[in-house]
């Protein structure tokens, strides 16, 4: 088979898996929800409301339903595209909740990620590059470490010292309500402001996100940390590094032009597999800093017992992987030929 045939084969392959994994996602979510504790009409009308007004709102959500019903009636709707409406939020469509709020979990993941790259990278090479001394010592910690944590726990350390104490950086929100928010483009807040020309609204925005941004970046540097400096650690070692200090080049060029190269190759899946990592922390970080994104309405949604917003979260939140692991797996596929089905 060709090198073409077997690309286009192993892309349409991957493409025919995804609405099996989303189906995957779907129905475990909607078990789930309701295999754990709690009904969510006690949660709307409370536990001491009469017996008759919680059947007729449970008619009303069709909760009354066998499950089996209600999980194809669910699966009905999605093929429509219809997410349904968020009990706790007075009916709205789940759809307006995930674009009212998915830009602000998209704006902080953004950010994280590039600090997650940035540092994990440096601190890597910087290891990797001096092997046996105190910083290999140092990096090889800073990995551990950085993964170890408890993000909610590293969150509320650092608003306390950052925030708090040296009154460095503002808490609670996304932006403050003593300025006008930037005008919606993008629904990026530091997008929006430079597309406007408000480097007001622009240093705002940037001031409220550095530290919840930092905070779930450098968490989540220690893995790209850790696969730099084991690759970065090979490569070195390899017969054409050794080819290239016979030839005499600088040990720096080496590092930057060769080595450091093709070390990098396995970052392009693990920004992939940590995309998902990235919104499960942001979860825990939007909470632990009051950040009004998706992360945070899917932790309420949770709390109130709210299916359909649960439900419409993690199916839009488990698309976004499944996308992202689609096109991870064909970049991978394209730069490697080894790779097939």
């Amino acid at each position: 088979m060709s090198r073409s045939k077997a690309l286009t084969y192993y892309i349409t392959t991957r493409l025919l898996l995804a609405p099996l994994q989303l189906l995957t996602i779907v129905t475990f979510v909607f078990l789930l929800l309701r295999a754990t504790p709690g009904d969510p009409i006690d949660a709307i009308l409370g536990g001491r409301a009469p017996e008759s007004a919680k059947e007729v709102l449970r008619k009303q959500l069709g909760l009354h339903l066998p499950l089996w019903q209600q999980y194809f009636n669910y699966l009905g709707d999605l093929l429509r595209f219809d997410l349904g409406k968020s009990i706790s939020s007075r009916g709205q469509n789940v759809w307006d909740i995930i674009g009212q709020h998915f830009p602000a979990t998209a704006e902080l993941a953004i950010f994280s990620i590039i600090v997650a790259v940035v540092v994990g990278v440096t601190v890597g090479t910087f290891s990797a590059s001096r092997p046996g001394t105190v910083f290999d010592v140092g990096g090889r910690l800073f990995g551990i470490i950085t993964y170890a944590l408890p993000m909610f726990w590293a969150g509320m350390l650092l608003q306390l010292i950052f925030a708090v104490q040296l009154d460095l950086f503002p808490l609670g929100t996304r932006f403050p309500s003593s300025i006008s928010t930037p005008t919606t483009i993008t629904g990026l807040y530091t997008i929006d402001s430079l597309l406007t020309g408000n480097l007001i609204q622009f240093f705002t925005a940037i001031q409220y996100l550095i530290l919840p941004s930092v905070t779930l970046g450098v968490l989540l540097s220690g893995i790209f940390e850790r696969i730099v400096r084991v690759n970065l650690r090979q490569t070195m070692q390899s017969d054409y590094v050794e080819a290239a200090r016979a030839r005499g080049i600088q040990e720096n060029k080496i590092l930057v032009s060769h080595a450091l190269k093709n070390a990098l190759i396995p970052v392009i899946t693990v920004l992939g597999l940590t995309f998902a990592s990235l919104l499960g922390g942001a979860i825990l970080t939007e909470v632990t800093f009051s950040w009004p994104g998706l992360a945070n309405k899917l932790y309420e949604g949770i709390t109130q017992r709210d299916y359909p917003t649960v439900q419409g979260i993690m199916i839009f939140f488990g698309s976004i992987v499944v996308g992202a692991s689609i096109l991870i797996d064909i970049l991978n596929a394209y730069v490697d030929p080894r790779i097939k089905y």
